[in-house]
């Protein structure tokens, strides 16, 4: 009987419906000229101002990765729609620069626009601030939106600048000005997340941040970073498509914690708060706080997340102590029980995972193939009613990459329904997606073939899961950073004369944001921070070969203790992930006996957890994909 799991129409998901709580403000693709006339529109606005280069980040009044619509402005003015992109428009230039995650896609949508892309961490290309302190002339203008520039891009650039005798404008937001239909700022609800899933309270945070801070010798703290203001407080929101976070601020002295949300937001959790003693005042009301509160005091405050505008708010006899906040600390370490959550929560993911790719593997030589009926987003569809079937599933933590064939090349590809592409026979497909659950956050990567794989394919995704398997399976010394640790993943690529061109692995919140700090694996990380038990990481290596295909494949992991010597503690990896690798792309000649017994029992795992929750036909190919490789490995 022919697969006719795609061909069901009841089964697509429209867009609004993909969270629970969001309303998807569609952002549509104009033509390259429309572009050219957003960047006039602004230049216009720049010569009426008497501003000469105009800065455009891509935040919002939080420092926020992802960020409602209200704040996509450099998408509005150039098409570019990746998470990472930032402007600076002169009267004959517009540049946007973005990370090498983006490289093949902000090429593509920029084409024709005549913004120059400006590509993050290759020769030769300055970083913004060293391009402002380099290419700005003395006695011109700089401007831009205070409230959505971190204060530490201020910082680096301020004190040069002005010995150039440049004017910074820092509160004028032209964008708004020429965005006409500019969307209005989101209007979700918090919610209280029950204390069964975090395994604390808000009374037991609030006394281990009071007590680092008393440790710091500060009189207060700010919190600006949406996914701590969630952790402190126990909430969780829906202003944020992906991130269930809300728009707020927070301050907590010794004898206060006040949260700085509207009171449409906060309606559902202001009782259960001032229980715990936390006091709510209104959004906006924290410059005017800051500004008649804050004389003479210590304040802890991180300015890579706190806004331009929001530190010129303090008193200038306050003294600013500029570090990771301890909440972002305490939240990157998880609880007990957070943890066991999140071991549940991937036995969920990992059923409907591993349902699509059963489904995706079943369409070789089948009619539905043949006839062109499968698309990317067929299958990011299904996939969505598939982890719907959990109950406590909220939304997706991230837009679906479902690449096939030369997408998944492009890093960061997201399906459109103007890229949307057929799945094809020999086709490589890369899925890279994630959800929300009350259990906790997914991310998961994993890169399957459709019918027989070419040599080359081989080669690439076994070097790829090399490097994942000696990551995982990395045992090092407490106080080791992800910037020694990111070798362990790429040295099996570098073996062969390949490389990926993104970090290896990121921190990943607690049904919070999919990205998380302050540990990272990358050798570019801005700061080397030390690996610490409970700290969720993903670990995710990758190749992208343009014009033919992507591999990538990511497991999320938890720090655990492994020994303590007379040499010191020693740490290394959990995986939570249960998803199996595909073994018709492994090459066994290119692995050495410790991997081979790493990926056999690490399938013999996945088998145990999630044969129970398929039907009799399911689990049996379960069982056969996950069986040990011993009759690949008579073949070498």
């Amino acid at each position: 009987m022919l697969l006719r799991i795609f061909l069901n129409k009841k089964l697509k998901v429209p867009a609004a419906e993909r969270g629970r709580y969001f309303e998807v403000y569609n952002m549509k693709r104009v033509s390259a000229e429309e572009y050219k006339k957003r960047i006039d529109l602004i230049r216009k606005e720049m010569s009426g101002a008497d501003i000469d280069f105009y800065y455009v980040p891509d935040g919002d009044f939080h420092m926020s990765e992802y960020v409602s619509d209200f704040f996509k402005g450099r998408e509005y003015l150039s098409g570019f729609d990746g998470s990472n992109g930032q402007m600076v428009i002169t009267a004959d230039e517009a540049l946007l620069w973005t990370d090498g995650r983006y490289f093949l896609q902000a090429a593509e949508q920029l084409e024709g626009t005549g913004i120059i892309l400006m590509k993050m961490g290759e020769p030769g290309v300055k970083k913004i601030p060293e391009f402002l302190i380099s290419e700005m002339p003395e006695g011109q203008t700089l401007g831009f939106d205070g409230r959505v520039v971190p204060y530490s891009f201020y910082e680096q650039i301020s004190e040069t600048l002005d010995k150039k005798n440049v004017k910074i404008i820092c509160d004028i937001d032209l964008v708004g000005n020429v965005w006409n239909d500019r969307p209005s700022l989101p209007s979700g609800k918090a919610w209280i997340l029950d204390d069964k899933y975090s395994g604390n309270t808000v009374s037991e945070r609030l006394v281990m941040v009071r007590e680092k801070l008393e440790k710091d010798n500060c009189d207060a703290l700010i919190l600006s970073a949406l996914d701590e203001t969630a952790w402190l407080f126990g909430f969780r929101g829906e202003d944020v498509e992906y991130n269930p976070v809300t728009l707020s601020f927070a301050y907590i002295s010794m004898d206060e914690a006040l949260l700085f949300m509207d009171d449409d937001k906060a309606c559902d959790i202001k009782d259960a708060l001032e229980k715990s003693g936390v006091t709510v005042k209104k959004y906006d009301e924290i410059f005017s706080y800051l500004k008649n509160n804050s004389e003479g005091k210590k304040i802890l405050i991180d300015c890579d997340f706190a806004s331009t505008s929001l530190i010129n708010s303090l008193s200038n006899t306050c003294e600013k102590v500029n570090k990771n906040t301890p909440v972002r600390e305490l939240k990157a370490c998880k609880t007990g029980a957070e943890i066991e959550n999140e071991r549940s929560a991937h036995i969920s993911d990992g059923v409907a995972v591993t349902r699509i790719l059963h489904d995706i593997k079943m369409l070789s030589g089948s009619e539905e193939l043949k006839a062109g009926n499968v698309t990317e987003l067929d299958i990011a569809e299904k996939l969505l009613s598939y982890r719907k079937e959990a109950e406590d599933f909220i939304e997706e933590s991230f837009a679906p990459i479902i690449a096939t064939g030369a997408h998944g090349a492009i890093i960061h590809y997201e399906p459109t329904p103007e890229t949307n592409t057929v799945i094809k026979e020999g086709d490589m497909v890369l899925l890279d997606t994630g959800g929300q659950y009350l259990r906790g956050t997914t991310d998961i990567t994993r890169t399957v073939i459709i019918g027989k794989p070419t040599d080359k394919m081989k080669k690439y995704y076994t070097a790829v899961l090399k490097g994942n398997i000696a990551l995982s399976e990395a045992v090092f010394r407490e106080g080791t950073s992800g910037k020694s640790l990111d070798i362990y993943a790429r040295k099996p690529l570098w073996e062969i004369g390949i490389d990926y061109n993104h970090g290896t692995g990121h921190g990943v919140g607690f049904l919070l944001n999919v990205h998380e700090g302050p540990q990272s694996i990358s050798v570019n990380a801005p700061k080397a921070y030390p690996f610490m038990p409970g700290m969720i990481t993903s670990d995710e290596p990758g190749v992208y070969i343009e014009g033919e295909f992507g591999i990538r494949t990511e497991n999320m992991t938890v720090c655990v203790e492994k020994n303590v010597t007379e040499f010191g503690k020693f740490l290394g990896f959990d995986v939570l992930t249960l998803v199996p690798y595909d073994r018709d792309l492994i090459d066994c000649s290119m692995l050495d006996e410790e991997e081979i017994r790493v990926i056999d029992s690490y399938h013999e795992k996945v088998y145990q957890k999630l044969a129970p929750f398929f039907d009799e036909k399911t689990a049996l190919w379960l069982k056969d994909i996950t069986r040990p490789l011993i009759d690949l490995t008579a073949k070498i």
